[in-house]
């Protein structure tokens, strides 16, 4: 009999992403049901009885860990989550696997690697995780991560008849653009209606610069800044050709300049 699983994400076009990867990387499992909150999990875990548990850690109502304490018994638990300081160092225990959002096909790769060995070895019974569920729920209750504000992490953009969903990882900057944003990435240019002022609120300002009113960057794709002969800051980003501008006004991110 194919192994099987369920996925529980609160945002659909995730679970469609995770189900499709899911089926590149073991075209064998098989996906029995989708859940948009810990309790629609734990309830269809019940009725499918299914092998593996992909759980959203942040879901309304009862999350991903709650879900997990009433599920862990039963079946192997693999956690999603947007944020890698959530207590990974309980993750790395061994007997609870996790994802990083936005799921990777490579890390996907090696949770189904692990995930293939352990049901088919002698540690194919669900292990007793119940320790570490309660560290990690009393990380995620009282730790630093569990304040952290709930930024923007996808974009949704219109292409054609399709909903595209982008990482903000993948994103190397936001430049407005009459009535629309341009979503730049190191392959593809987008167009979405959102405005550059809805995503500067949005979006983590640790991960995002204003250098121009009409420009948002993202910090980590910054490779240089330099000075044309004009005297004007120029940002020179990663896997793009082209310079962009800082104004005078948002000079002062670049003050060693």
């Amino acid at each position: 009999m194919p192994l099987t699983a369920l996925i529980a994400d609160d945002e659909a076009p995730l679970r469609e992403q995770l189900r499709t990867r899911l089926a590149q990387a073991w075209p064998e499992l098989r996906i029995v049901a989708e859940a948009a909150n810990g309790a629609e999990a734990v309830a269809l875990a019940a009725e499918h009885k299914p092998d593996i548990v992909f759980l959203d850690i942040r879901m309304p109502g009862m999350g991903g860990i709650d879900a997990a304490r009433q599920l862990y018994d039963r079946c192997h638990i693999v956690f999603a989550t947007a944020y890698d300081q959530y207590a990974l160092d309980a993750f790395e225990q061994g007997a609870i696997d996790y994802l990083l959002k936005p799921v990777t096909p490579a890390r996907l790769q090696t949770t189904c690697e692990r995930l293939r060995k352990r049901l088919a070895g002698n540690a194919a019974a669900p292990q007793d995780i119940g320790a570490q569920l309660a560290e990690l729920g009393a990380l995620l209750k009282g730790g630093s991560a569990a304040a952290k504000p709930n930024y923007l992490r996808w974009i949704q953009a219109q292409v054609g008849g399709s909903l595209r969903m982008v990482s903000t990882r993948e994103i190397l900057f936001f430049q407005a653009d009459d009535k629309y944003t341009c979503v730049q990435t190191a392959s593809t240019q987008l167009l979405i209606r959102k405005t550059l002022k809805e995503l500067a609120d949005e979006l983590d300002p640790d991960e995002f610069w204003r250098i121009h009113r009409s420009t948002l960057v993202r910090v980590d794709a910054i490779l240089e800044v330099t000075r044309d002969l004009r005297g004007r800051q120029m940002v020179r980003l990663r896997n793009y050709p082209e310079l962009l501008e800082v104004s005078r006004n948002h000079g002062y991110l670049f003050q060693q300049m």
